[in-house]
C-alpha cells in the first residue's frame, strides 16, 4: 500500500495533485521569460499574457534545442559518473517502513568541489563558456520540464514491473502512484540510487552551479559583478556547501527516507529546483543592485549565521541519534522521550524524541533559520520588484506543510508518545507563536 498521504482531504489532495501537474511547467516557463526578457516585473508578462492569450504563452515556450539536450546530457552524466566512481564512507540510512535498510556511498563534497573546480576550469581555460548555459536557459528550462516527465513515467513503469526492494507498491491509483511514486528507494542496478541522483547530485548540484553561472554572466555582460550577487551567489554556495557535507544526515529526512520517488519529488528536484530556487540569482543578472561595502557584509554575515544555526539543528539531532542521547545538547545532558512504535512487519522498536536544545525551542525549530537564509540571499535584490521573493514565499509553505506532515506522520507512528511530546515542546515551528 502506498503512503498515499491522508494528511489532506482526498479531494484537496486531487486538486493540489492535478494543478501542480499542470500549472508547474508553464509557471517555470513564465518565471524565467520574466526575469530575463520582462525585466522581472510580472505586470508586464501579466499584460503581455491579457493580449495575447494562450497563443502568447505558446510563443513564448522556447522549444528544446539539440544545444539544451547536449548541456543536460553533459551534465547528467558528470554527475552520473561522480556519483557511482568517486570513494565514499558507506553510510547506512534509517530502517524503511518494511524493515529495509539501504546504503549509500557518501561522496557528495568530493562531487561537489569536483564539479564547480570543473566547471570554473572550462571557462577559465576557454573550453567553455557558462554563459551558453545562461543564454540558453529557457530552452533548458523547457528540455528539462518534458524530460523530466518521461524520466518520472520511467519511475512509474519500473515501480509497477522491477520495483528495487520491497517498499515499493501501488495505492490503486494510477494518478496518486504517478504523482507520490511507487518505490521509496529506486536504484538502478545494486549501486545507483536515483534519488540521490535526482535530489542531491542533479537538483542541489545544479543550484550551485547556476548561482555561478549567473555571477559570471553578469561579469561577461557589465565587465564586473555586484556586490548584490555576490552576496547573492556567496551565501547561495555556502547553503549548497552545507548541504553536501551534510548530505548523509538528508538521507535520514522526509525526503528520502519517506517521500517515495514520484513526480512530487523528482519533477520537483530535476526542474524547479534548478528553476525557483536559483531565481533570485537569474533576477540579478540583468538587475545589478549597488549595496554598498557595510549593507552587503551585514546581509551576508546575517545569512551565513542563519546557514549555521540551520546546519547546527541537524548536527545537535544527527548526533543524539547517534550516541543514542548519550552526547551533550547546549553543555547539558539531553532530555528526551524514548517512544515506541511498531513496524509493519509487526516488530516493536524504540525512537528517541529530543526535547531540549534546538529542538526544544518547536519542533521544527530548523525551518526558522532556513526560511531566513533564503529571505538573505534574495534581499540584495531589493524590493523593486515582488518575483525574486517568490522562493521565499514558496519555501515558507513547502516547510509549514512538510511540518505538518511530519507531524501527522509522527502522530501515527508514535500515538501517546507523540502527545507527551508535544506537551513538551508545543510549538510546531516559531516558539511562542506557531
Amino acid at each position: 500500500m502506498a503512503e498515499s498521504k491522508t494528511v489532506h482531504s482526498p479531494l484537496l489532495t486531487y486538486f493540489s495533485m492535478l494543478s501542480l501537474l499542470t500549472l508547474c511547467p508553464p509557471f517555470v516557463i513564465l518565471l524565467w521569460y520574466t526575469m530575463v526578457h520582462a525585466d522581472g516585473s510580472v505586470s508586464q508578462t501579466f499584460d503581455y499574457l491579457k493580449q495575447h492569450g494562450l497563443q502568447g504563452l505558446i510563443d513564448i515556450w522556447p522549444r528544446p534545442t539539440a544545444t539544451a539536450w547536449k548541456v543536460i546530457a553533459c551534465y547528467a552524466a558528470f554527475e552520473a559518473a561522480l556519483q557511482l566512481l568517486l570513494p565514499g564512507k558507506r553510510v547506512e540510512g534509517p530502517i524503511s517502513p518494511m524493515g529495509n535498510r539501504p546504503v549509500y556511498k557518501a561522496n557528495g563534497v568530493a562531487a561537489y568541489v569536483l564539479t564547480l573546480v570543473t566547471y570554473l576550469g572550462l571557462w577559465w581555460f576557454g573550453i567553455f563558456n557558462p554563459t551558453v548555459v545562461y543564454d540558453h536557459l529557457g530552452e533548458i528550462f523547457s528540455a528539462l520540464i518534458f524530460g523530466s516527465f518521461v524520466f518520472c513515467i520511467f519511475l512509474y513503469i519500473k515501480g509497477r514491473v522491477a520495483p528495487s526492494s520491497t517498499d515499493s507498491g501501488s495505492c490503486g491509483n494510477v494518478i496518486i502512484d504517478f504523482y507520490w511514486g511507487m518505490e521509496l528507494y529506486p536504484r538502478i542496478g545494486k549501486h545507483f540510487d536515483i534519488k540521490v541522483f535526482t535530489n542531491c547530485r542533479f537538483g542541489m548540484m545544479s543550484w550551485a552551479v547556476l548561482a555561478v553561472t549567473y555571477c559570471i554572466k553578469q561579469y561577461e555582460v557589465n565587465g564586473r559583478v555586484a556586490d548584490s550577487m555576490l552576496v547573492n551567489t556567496v551565501l547561495m554556495l555556502v547553503y549548497v556547501s552545507k548541504f553536501f557535507w551534510w548530505e548523509a544526515g538528508y538521507w535520514s529526512t522526509m525526503d528520502i527516507a519517506h517521500d517515495r520517488a514520484g513526480f512530487y519529488i523528482c519533477w520537483g528536484c530535476l526542474v524547479w529546483v534548478p528553476s525557483i530556487y536559483t531565481s533570485p540569482g537569474m533576477y540579478l543578472v540583468n538587475h545589478p543592485v549597488n549595496l554598498g561595502t557595510q549593507l552587503a557584509l551585514y546581509i551576508l554575515v546575517a545569512g551565513i549565521l542563519c546557514i549555521y544555526i540551520n546546519y547546527d539543528c541537524d548536527r545537535q539531532r544527527q548526533e543524539f541519534r547517534r550516541t543514542n542521547g548519550k552526547c551533550l545538547v547546549w553543555g547539558k545532558a539531553p532530555t528526551k522521550i524514548v517512544a515506541s512504535y511498531t513496524t509493519t512487519s509487526g516488530e516493536t522498536k524504540n525512537s528517541l524524541l529530543l526535547t531540549s536544545g534546538w529542538w526544544g525551542l518547536s519542533r521544527h525549530f530548523h525551518y526558522v533559520p532556513e526560511i531566513l537564509s533564503a529571505f538573505f540571499w534574495t534581499v540584495p535584490a531589493l524590493f523593486n520588484h515582488f518575483l525574486p521573493f517568490f522562493y521565499v514565499i514558496f519555501l515558507t509553505i513547502l516547510l509549514f506543510d512538510r511540518a505538518k506532515r511530519d507531524d501527522d506522520r509522527c502522530r501515527s507512528k508514535y500515538g501517546k508518545y507523540w502527545k507527551v511530546y508535544c506537551e513538551k515542546v508545543p510549538y510546531r515551528i516559531i516558539p511562542g507563536i506557531y
